[in-house]
């Protein structure tokens, strides 16, 4: 049996491992990797929830108490969102008796109902994990205005009084 002999020719030529080569292993990859992608494409919510992080949400989630079926809502303010089409998920912290209770909801879940936005949150991170941190109003997140500066300058559509007064 020849044997790897790191260079000299005159032994014999390498043994040929008799596994599976490195190319044949990233193929078989590659397909799985399709496979998964195409099953993940049923699996994707057609309705899209319109939340961002900073944003104090009402999560309604189906939930089983023994045989029956009810709708909990978990209201909080979102700290992360993870995207990634199927495996997309949100994190929600609330204060409940002085303790932080956080809670991951996975977005495209059907025991996910609804999410409703309470108030849009202004925020400069992608995760707001630093709230974990903060006790009481510190943790309160300043609320994003409907108007920008850009749209304080656009002109205004004219009311029925500016009509009125245009006529005489």
């Amino acid at each position: 049996m020849a044997r790897r002999t790191g260079g000299r020719a005159h032994q014999g030529p390498p043994v040929r491992s008799l596994g599976t080569t490195a190319r044949d292993a990233r193929r078989r990859h590659t397909v799985t990797k399709l496979l998964i992608s195409d099953l993940e494409k049923e699996l994707v919510r057609t309705k899209k929830f319109d939340f961002n992080v900073g944003d104090v949400v009402d999560i309604h989630y189906m939930i089983r108490e023994g045989d029956k079926e009810r709708v909990q809502i978990f209201s909080g303010t979102v700290i992360a969102r993870k995207r990634g089409a199927v495996r997309e998920a949100l994190t929600v912290r609330r204060i409940v008796s002085g303790e932080g209770v956080e809670r991951v909801f996975p977005v495209n879940s059907p025991r996910l109902v609804d999410i409703r936005v309470k108030r849009r949150g202004r925020v400069r991170r992608a995760k707001l994990y630093y709230l974990r941190d903060r006790v009481g109003k510190a943790t309160k997140v300043k609320e994003r205005r409907a108007g920008t500066k850009a749209a304080a300058a656009a002109p205004q559509p004219e009311t029925r009084a500016d009509l009125l007064h245009a006529e005489e």
